[in-house]
């Protein structure tokens, strides 16, 4: 895939090596000698949390932090507080930050949001979408079978946060498109959870939706975002539980 979306930690560069290599991966023109913009280092520990290489409960500190990204402790201290504002990390007093856990709850409540906003931005992208819209979707999904036969659980999330991306945008709704784009990073997290069970059918019903929109059929596009959002709904529900979880 030539771009990866916001979910892949667009800010961040991966070093030679990898994301979860020991030297951590590297911020553009990162140095403790000079600034690097706190929202660009909120993206790449986000991005980390979302892949699991932060796992819920994992603790982060400044020093490592700072160490692991080649910054110093201002911006992480910046980036930790951000990212305590979008419910990724918890901070508790006189303890330390740690990595927040995604609940049952917390994946209810944010599906069931969806399932009201995206159907909507569906039903308006049938009536607004434009030829670049449907070429941008098209080609997602095409990249999304490709990456389905391949098994890339990896790929898929980053191209399903893409397809969702670019069907808001053609609903044309500047307003819902903003709505939707503060709650992308939380709902891509909870995909990611659900992905394995969920990989073929969701794409399957991507391409349904795509249809939808080809034919300007906005009651269909509704109805078929309604299904695929309660389908991911149903996925999560019956996901195994995770060890120690009750």
């Amino acid at each position: 895939m030539a771009e990866r979306p916001p979910s892949a930690g667009d800010d961040a560069v991966v070093g030679p090596a990898g994301p979860a290599g020991p030297a951590g991966p590297l911020l553009p023109g990162s140095s403790k000698d000079r600034r690097i913009a706190p929202q660009a280092l909120a993206s790449a520990i986000r991005d980390r949390v979302i892949r699991g290489q932060y796992p819920p409960g994992h603790r982060l500190t400044e020093d490592d932090l700072a160490e692991q990204y080649g910054v110093s402790r201002i911006p992480v201290r910046e980036a930790l507080r951000l990212l305590e504002g979008e419910g990724f990390v918890r901070v508790i007093p006189y303890t330390g930050t740690f990595v927040a856990e995604l609940t049952a709850q917390d994946a209810a409540d944010l599906l069931e949001i969806r399932g009201v906003l995206e159907p909507l931005a569906a039903a308006r992208a049938a009536e607004t979408r434009t030829n670049v819209h449907l070429d941008g979707l098209r080609e997602i999904l095409s990249e999304g079978y490709t990456a389905l036969a391949k098994e890339d659980l990896e790929l898929l999330a980053e191209l399903n946060t893409r397809f969702h991306t670019v069907l808001t945008e053609a609903s044309g709704n500047v307003t819902l498109n903003q709505i939707i784009g503060t709650l992308r990073h939380k709902i891509t997290w909870v995909y990611s959870v659900e992905l394995p069970r969920r990989a073929a059918d969701s794409w399957a019903e991507h391409r349904l939706i795509i249809n939808a929109l080809e034919r300007g059929d906005a009651d269909s596009a509704r109805a078929l975002m309604v299904a695929h959002v309660r389908s991911a709904q149903a996925a999560y529900r019956l996901r195994p539980a995770l060890p120690g979880a009750s």
